[in-house]
């Protein structure tokens, strides 16, 4: 079979490799559709922090059980599934309080093991998530982005009376905006991006005002237009974000942080206890998938608003750069390994 590797920062291969056979409790998908993230990105440029070389990356991937392990039941085979990438031991104590996200040995597909851009990939049984015939492809491999909304919006509980500002009209700030739109109705939503671009996917995905922070003061709008936010979603992950989110937040709001920077930010505490706000971190996603297959189901969600390119597998290096320079026309980017 053939599988994208990174084989150490800034080299990729696609390798021929030996066919996957799965242990007991495990399945073999054969891979039709895996999207591309950021942090398939920084694998390949050597800006994870926890990626383990050589990787085949991606962990947004779709396809159909071909073979089972021992254990597992064989009338899954010829299962369409969607696979959760996250893999947790089921009994330390993140586990024990339902955040198998950040498992005390946490393994994510395509960042700690081999992952879904390859013809087939051996994942744990439980992992594959059986998608309904009436969801198509194109909307399965999506069923993982959007479980990180449905992760954060889990995580603060929006109601239809919160005005929510999102912070990044990136994938995850556009999946977050129909979550908080779409499923759970809120009144008012407004996110800020400096790619106009990027502002008119928002405004397509639901969101009630798009603002370029980088023409306009997020401050001067919200006071304009009396806005005081109570729920408020960093998915840009800038340093300077936070406190500016601080200053911004209605009294008792919640603030929620999603990704990684590694560098420092500076805060006032008195804005954070003044307010009584409360401010949350989400990562990856916790048992969310069928909560976003249900999300689909209902039609509730339109994953071919954030779907801009599909590419050959062959072409990863293309659909990768692609990724990571064209922001304004490129959000979503889709590989196929399958007729």
């Amino acid at each position: 079979m053939k599988s994208v590797v990174i084989e150490k920062p800034n080299t990729l291969v696609i390798a021929e490799r030996p066919v996957p056979e799965p242990a007991a409790g495990e399945v073999r998908v054969k891979v039709k559709l895996a999207g591309i993230c950021g942090s398939d990105s920084h694998i390949y440029r050597g800006h994870n922090p926890f990626a383990q070389y050589p990787r085949v990356i991606g962990h947004e991937f779709f396809g159909v059980i071909d073979t089972v392990g021992e254990g597992v039941d064989r009338s899954r085979i010829g299962e369409r599934v969607s696979v959760d990438p996250v893999i947790s031991c089921g009994h330390c104590y993140p586990c024990s309080i339902g955040k198998p996200n950040v498992c005390t040995s946490l393994v994510v597909l395509g960042v700690h093991r081999d992952g879904g851009f390859s013809e087939y990939a051996v994942v744990p049984a439980k992992n594959a998530w059986p998608i309904p015939d009436a969801v198509p492809d194109e909307h399965a491999v999506m069923v993982e982005p959007f479980t990180i909304a449905a992760n954060v919006t889990g995580r603060i509980k929006p109601t239809e009376n919160d005005i929510a500002l999102i912070y990044g009209a990136g994938p995850m700030g556009l999946t977050t905006v129909q979550a908080l739109k779409r499923v759970y109705k809120v009144k008012t939503v407004v996110i800020t991006d400096r790619i106009e671009e990027r502002l008119s996917m928002a405004k397509r995905c639901g969101a009630d005002w798009v603002i370029n922070n980088g023409q306009q003061s997020l401050h001067d709008f919200l006071a304009e237009k009396e806005l005081k936010p109570t729920i408020i979603v960093d998915a840009a992950c800038h340093p300077s974000i936070l406190q500016e989110a601080i200053t911004l937040a209605s009294p008792a709001a919640r603030i929620v942080l999603m990704g990684f920077s590694s560098e420092p930010c500076q805060i006032v505490q008195q804005g954070i206890t003044g307010k009584e706000l409360s401010i949350y971190s989400s990562r990856l996603n916790a048992n969310k998938f069928p909560v976003v297959i249900d999300w689909l189901v209902n039609g509730l969600i339109n994953p071919n608003q954030l779907i801009t390119h599909t590419f050959d597998y062959h072409h990863v290096t293309d659909a990768i750069e692609l990724f990571e320079k064209d922001q304004q026309h490129c959000c979503k980017v889709l590989l196929t390994f399958t007729e």
